[in-house]
Order: structure tokens, then C-alpha cells, then sequence
């Protein structure tokens, strides 16, 4: 019996999807950093509060840069990187909020900043990447 769970050949190269991305890495490993070094040290009265909005926006810029990969056309895909950039600034402000309430110390909030400006910028070149393609398009 043949898988079917397989693409037929010349459909479809799994080594080139969104996770080649360079701007879903950079959204990954703010993603990372989030739960790895910012989650650990909230107080348990955040659990519901701050935690839940950092763990929202964090996964949000990955699976957004997913979703608009997967688009078919252009237009769409530009609104979910769009969106993808947003909740990159949302984690910003969520960082900032964790070292305003002294539950990360400098080095933490340094360490995520340049994450997230890292992030940033590639989600931004991305996003100005696939215009000039539309635009060759035309």
C-alpha cells in the first residue's frame, strides 16, 4: 500500500517551506527565549495574566509567518506577515512590562530586546521582499 500521507514528487520540497525562512527562525527563537527565560521567572499571580499574553504573542509571530506562507496569493500572505510583525512588537512590550515589574533582571531584558530587534527586521525585509515580487508580478 502507498503512503499517502506523501506528496507526489516535484510538488512539494520539504527543505524549503516556512521554516527556511530566515524571519520565522528569528520569530522561533524569540518564541524560544520567551518560554525558556522569561516564563520561568513570572510570579504564579501572573500565570493568568502576563504569562498567557506573552505565550499568545510570542507563538503568534511563528504561526502567523506559517499561515501567510501557506497562502496562495500574495496579498494574503503580506497581511498574516503583517500581522506576525505586530505581535513581534507585542512581545517587545510584554518584555518591557516583565523588567518594568522587576521579574527579569538587565541582562534578560537586553538578551530578548536584541531578539526581538533581530526578529523585526528580518520580518520587515521579508514583508518588503514579497512586494517586490508582486510587483514583478504585474
Amino acid at each position: 500500500m502507498e503512503n499517502v500521507f506523501e506528496e507526489p514528487q516535484g510538488v512539494y520540497n520539504k527543505n524549503r517551506d516556512f521554516t527556511s525562512l530566515i524571519c520565522w527562525q528569528d520569530a522561533r527563537r524569540v518564541k524560544l527565549f520567551s518560554y525558556k527565560k522569561v516564563l520561568p521567572l513570572l510570579p504564579k499571580e501572573e500565570k493568568f495574566n502576563l504569562d498567557i499574553q506573552i505565550r499568545k504573542s510570542s507563538c503568534s509571530s511563528t504561526s502567523n509567518i506559517a499561515e501567510g506562507y501557506g497562502r496562495y496569493h500574495y496579498q494574503e500572505g503580506l497581511q498574516f506577515y503583517r500581522i506576525s510583525k505586530g505581535s513581534t512588537y507585542e512581545s517587545k512590550d510584554h518584555l518591557i512590562s516583565c523588567y518594568d515589574f522587576g521579574f527579569i533582571n538587565d541582562d534578560i531584558c537586553k538578551e530578548g530586546l536584541e531578539l526581538i530587534e533581530k526578529a523585526k527586521i528580518s520580518i520587515n525585509g521579508y514583508i518588503n521582499f514579497v512586494k517586490t515580487q508582486k510587483k514583478g508580478l504585474r
